[in-house]
């Protein structure tokens, strides 16, 4: 471990030595660089920015906006003046969406802080424009933190002011329309919580100016949510419990059949008869135990049986004399002796019945009459004959199905059939005007996280670079290096000669030498024989 410590040592200090001044200058102005861009991303990154979450807002809410904040353990700051609540700003829409739940605001109104593009020589309605289009914009965000919303459209209508104080105020509007996911059914808190994000939003503007519904065309009514305590006494309490069963059965038969066919290939509605007639009645009823019999059952009974016999006794004859006020029994005279026979039975029998009391109160409503129609979409919107076989028969016999548990028992028992089946209507045609899917947002990476990886890469490039570049220009200095010591090692070569008449006849005798040594040795012997 030493050793390899020594070795990344003495290789980075070798490294460190080797380079020039210039080069030493860029690698640390590039580090302190680096370091001092780091710095201050973090410190604009974690620092805190608070922005308005209400304004306008009298002492009284104030104060009890600041109890939920530190119930819930929020930082906050109340501006000047007491009258706005500052929080910070990635924290503003869930802090929006769970105050508007609970209720708050009472009064004033939500600060969105849109962006402030108004220039010299702007109208007033330029910038009504601009603040209008900035608040659906905001609210359209406020929807996107519920549960179950994908995507939301906003739509606000605010009336101009009047020049006169006689002219009569309009109210505000407005229209959302919610992407919402499949099959998702809001709770009655969630309900109320976006019309609260709304009527708290924009000035002026009442609960039953709005209007929720998704891209399925259901719609979410605020008086929808606590229709449960509505009295069908009233004419405006009977309309909504026909909305709410109406609205129900809808949604019913619309998911269900969605679940088969596809949401977006099924529009359904659903009409209906209500009775809202009241009745209570008290019953007493007596019926026997036994109805086949048409007897009670017996609770006591006493039978008597005398029986008497006997020859040459004298019979009682005669005529019973009339009853007195004293004397209660019958006298006979002694008859004649004969035979006589004596028999008497007597039985009572208590029988009871029963015997019901009914404190009957009828429902608050039935439903006399309904009416379901279904418009389904085949597979391949323009061919009808798409539609497997057999599918419409069974979406004919699933509400013919509804329709009979849904009318009262009543009514139901005294159909037919083929007459409930005509309360059921089923038609297979393409949809036109159903609602587009809206795209889910893709996420956008924030400019500064482009500029601060550009600048990164371009620094780890020059490192590259210049490292790239240092070992080459070492390497090239070390060859350059070792070819100066051979050359100063290098000494003449004895074999070098000058090329004479002589040295090549004995380089021609060399090659015959190693090419043709019989031809070299005739040769020599013919020297060796002149010689």
């Amino acid at each position: 471990m030493n050793e390899r410590l020594t070795k990344i040592k003495n290789d980075t200090s070798q490294f460190w030595k080797s380079r020039s001044k210039k080069q030493k200058i860029v690698m640390i102005g590039s580090v302190v660089s680096v370091i001092a861009l780091a710095a201050i991303v973090t410190f604009f990154a974690s620092k805190t920015t608070y922005v308005p979450l209400y304004k306008d807002l009298s002492t009284r809410e104030i104060g009890q906006v600041k109890e939920a904040l530190d119930s819930q353990g929020v930082t906050y700051q109340i501006a000047p003046g007491g009258t706005s609540i500052l929080v910070p700003e990635e924290q503003v829409d869930s802090l929006l969406v769970q105050l508007a739940s609970e209720g708050y605001p009472q009064t004033g109104t939500i600060d969105y802080s849109f962006a402030n593009s108004s220039g010299f020589g702007m109208t007033d309605n330029e910038f009504n424009l601009l603040k209008k289009a900035a608040t659906e914009t905001e609210i359209a965000k406020l929807f996107r933190n519920l549960e179950g919303v994908k995507d939301a459209k906003v739509m606000i209508t605010v009336p101009e002011e009047g020049v006169f104080v006689t002219d009569v105020k309009e109210d505000a509007t407005a229209s959302i329309v919610l992407n919402t996911d499949p099959g998702y059914k809001f709770t009655e808190q969630q309900i109320t919580t976006m019309y609260n994000l709304v009527s708290k939003s924009i000035p002026n503007l009442k609960t039953d100016n709005i209007v929720i519904s998704n891209q399925f065309s259901e719609y979410f009514d605020l008086n929808a949510a606590t229709t449960d305590g509505a009295s069908t006494t009233t004419a405006e309490g009977q309309l909504q419990m026909k909305k709410l069963v109406e609205r129900d059965l809808q949604r019913q038969v619309q998911n269900m059949l969605g679940t088969l066919m596809g949401q977006d290939k099924v529009m359904v509605s659903v009409t209906t008869d209500i009775d809202f007639k009241k009745e209570n009645r008290e019953e007493n009823l007596v019926t026997p135990v036994d109805e086949e019999n048409m007897e009670g059952i017996a609770i006591s009974a006493q039978r008597i049986t005398e029986q008497y016999s006997g020859t040459g006794a004298a019979a009682a004859t005669g005529t019973p004399e009339a009853e007195t006020t004293t004397d209660n029994f019958t006298t006979y005279n002694e008859g004649t002796s004969g035979n006589g026979d004596y028999e008497r039975t007597e039985e009572t029998i208590n029988n009871d019945v029963n015997r019901i009391r009914k404190d009957i109160q009828e429902a608050p409503y039935k439903v006399q009459d309904i009416g379901i129609q279904v418009i389904v979409e085949p597979p391949t919107a323009t061919d009808a004959a798409s539609l497997p076989d057999g599918v419409r028969e069974d979406i004919e016999k699933i509400l013919s199905t509804i329709v009979r548990t849904t009318i009262s028992k009543d009514v139901a028992a005294e159909l037919t059939q083929e007459q409930i089946d005509e309360k059921v209507a089923v038609s297979v045609q393409p949809l036109y005007g159903k609602a587009t899917q809206v795209a889910d947002e893709k996420p956008i990476i924030p400019w500064w996280v482009w500029v601060i990886g550009g600048i990164l890469l371009a620094v780890i490039v020059l490192l590259a670079f210049f490292i790239i570049r240092s070992r080459k220009r070492a390497k090239e200095e070390e060859e350059l290096s070792i070819l100066e010591e051979q050359e100063e090692l290098m000494i003449d070569d004895i074999n070098e000669e000058i090329e004479t008449e002589a040295t090549m006849r004995r380089k021609q005798l060399e090659k015959m030498a190693k090419e043709k040594p019989d031809d070299f040795a005739k040769l020599l012997r013919s020297w060796i024989a002149e010689d």
